[in-house]
């Protein structure tokens, strides 16, 4: 009874802690920042301290000493596709992202103990290690800030600032072998001859095969931006005409679809065919009559 008694009294006393504790803000409050690379998304969960009149690098953060990159607990970065990082490649999973401040050079270190703070990281747990060479900015920037910037269809720069320092590293996603694979099972399988078609149009890849899945995709018809995506591949084939055929019937659809965008598109599309069409006819006749 004695023992029981003890444990209300200690429940009831941490409740009081509990329930007296005062919300407030974070001195260093937290920040996500996702992106997009190639088929991957890339996240970064970190804490951002601000300078509040301080001298930060080579001052509050020696150099040469490795630093969490943020306040609280180390930077995480979040991947879900296999990715390279200035030329180290790393599966998909959690990083702590750790860096050592040079006056002329940082060494960045991808850890993968997401949990240990900065004195207690070992070699062992390194995914990745690369030295990057600093900026100065244009502005000081009062808040740590981690952020995307370049960004492509398969790559970015991972960015940080602070202070008067910028520093980037690279970001590379190689999506191409995977769409590739998806789109040869997937259109062994199911009707997405028009995705596909799309994706060889936009990457340069063989035309004609991307002629031939996009008529599949039409035969019965298709919608006004299938119709518009095969003009597009004839034209890049150099089917002046067929493309200038296939574009007016697209034309009449996104008339029917009131659909201003595609309309236009198609009208500049039969206006550049013709003029490449009436250019290339004299040539066509001069090898005629040879």
């Amino acid at each position: 009874m004695k023992k029981l008694l003890v444990s209300v009294i200690f429940v009831c006393a941490i409740a009081q802690v509990t329930l007296g504790q005062i919300t407030a803000p974070a001195p260093s409050p937290g920040a996500t920042v996702t992106q997009k690379v190639g088929i991957a998304d890339v996240t970064i969960n970190y804490s951002r301290p601000s300078m509040k009149g301080r001298k930060i690098f080579g001052d509050l953060l020696p150099f040469d000493k490795i630093w969490r990159t943020g306040a609280n607990a180390p930077t995480k970065l979040t991947i879900s596709d296999t990715v390279s990082i200035e030329g180290t490649k790393l599966t998909p999973g959690d990083y702590a992202i750790y860096t050592i401040p040079g006056a002329s050079e940082w060494t960045v270190i991808i850890g993968k103990n997401t949990k240990a703070q900065a004195q207690d990281y070992k070699d062992e747990q390194q995914a990745a290690r690369f030295k990057v060479k600093p900026t100065t900015l244009c502005a000081p920037v009062e808040t740590f800030t981690f952020d995307f910037t370049d960004v492509a269809q398969g790559s970015a720069n991972i960015t940080l600032s602070w202070e008067n320092t910028g520093v980037k590293f690279k970001i590379v996603n190689d999506y191409d072998a995977k769409v590739m694979a998806d789109i040869k099972q997937k259109t062994e399988n199911t009707n997405t001859y028009f995705q596909a078609a799309n994706y060889y149009y936009e990457n340069n890849r063989d035309l004609k095969q991307a002629l031939e899945w996009i008529n599949k995709a039409t035969e019965k018809g298709g919608m006004f931006f299938q119709v518009y995506l095969k003009a597009e591949i004839q034209e890049k084939l150099g089917d002046y005409n067929g493309a200038i055929e296939t574009a007016n019937k697209s034309l009449e659809l996104s008339k029917t679809a009131k659909n201003d965008d595609y309309i236009k598109r198609n009208e500049t599309l039969i206006a550049e065919c013709k003029a490449k069409a009436s250019a290339q006819a004299p040539t066509e006749t001069k090898k005629k009559k040879k």
